[in-house]
């Protein structure tokens, strides 16, 4: 993109990030070309991130309302930011092949996280990927997969709900598909299951 001619780009795979010890996860679902891709951190440096942080800014889960940069001094509070892929996908359109080879870093944040509660995933790909983490390695009760909603809420098992959202992607919300009172509703969702 012409206005990003003179950055180095990041160029490889994008780690999740926030506080070890959360109890919020974000699941999105594969770093932007122009954001992740380019500042090596997710839901950093494009629109989506925009929307996302001024979000988290709100109800108490950032230190500031956007993020630039990855050394921008943004700091995630009990919150945690990861994704399905790791690398941006070709077309923006995620492969069968490139989950499934993302899928271990993904179960292993899953593994480690130990303090998580709530999950909120970003887009029907990211709530589905979700659900089959779990349901492979038979930590949630549900027999029945659930239905992607936006502000749906599922109990994945005692500990752990998994919150659907729209996707704060252009796509969604130039359209109107996804506005800032439905986004603000999931993450008041999420605040009354994690108080302060």
């Amino acid at each position: 993109m012409a206005r990003f001619f003179d950055w180095e780009y990041w160029g490889k795979p994008v780690p999740g990030f926030g506080d070890p010890n959360a109890r919020l996860l974000i699941v999105g679902l594969a770093p932007a070309a122009h954001g992740a891709n380019r500042t090596g951190r997710m839901f950093t440096g494009d629109r989506s991130g925009e929307w996302l942080h001024r979000t988290l800014h709100k109800f108490g889960f950032s230190n500031r309302e956007n993020s630039s940069t990855n050394d921008d001094g943004l700091e995630l509070v009990d919150c945690y930011i990861t994704a399905v892929a790791r690398c941006a996908p070709p077309q923006n359109k995620l492969l069968k092949e490139e989950i499934e080879n993302c899928r271990p870093f993904l179960q292993e944040e899953f593994r480690i996280l130990r303090n998580v509660r709530v999950v909120v995933a970003l887009g029907k790909l990211a709530f589905d990927q979700v659900l089959t983490n779990f349901l492979r390695d038979k930590s949630t009760p549900l027999r029945k997969r659930p239905i992607f909603k936006h502000g749906a809420a599922y109990h994945l098992n005692s500990t752990i709900t998994v919150i659907a959202s729209y996707h704060p992607s252009q796509q969604n919300t130039f359209t109107g598909k996804l506005t800032r009172p439905m986004f603000e509703s999931v993450f008041r969702k999420v605040r009354a299951a994690l108080p302060r």
